[in-house]
């Protein structure tokens, strides 16, 4: 089983404002599938942008051979900078 680390989408509002969990997922399943364990979290709607994520469960997620999406790591790299 190929496993990813992508963004789910949470949360429905009457203005669609939607919040993100950072989670890593078999690569078949869909965006909004069982996940199997909950990473972090990225909620673009505040001003800046929130991103967490767990870095010991992303290094062990890494370790174990699973890839991270595009955005996903785009958010890290940011995320790393800032510090």
């Amino acid at each position: 089983m190929q496993v990813m680390i992508r963004l789910q989408r949470v949360g429905k509002s009457p203005n669609k404002k939607f919040n993100y969990r950072v989670v890593a997922i078999s690569k078949s399943s869909s965006r909004d599938g069982r996940r199997l364990e909950i990473l972090g979290h990225y909620d673009p709607t505040k001003q800046p942008a929130v991103f967490s994520i767990k870095q010991d469960k992303l290094d062990k997620w890494l370790k174990n051979g699973a890839q991270m999406s595009d955005t996903v790591r785009s958010l890290v790299i940011k995320q790393k900078k800032a510090k």
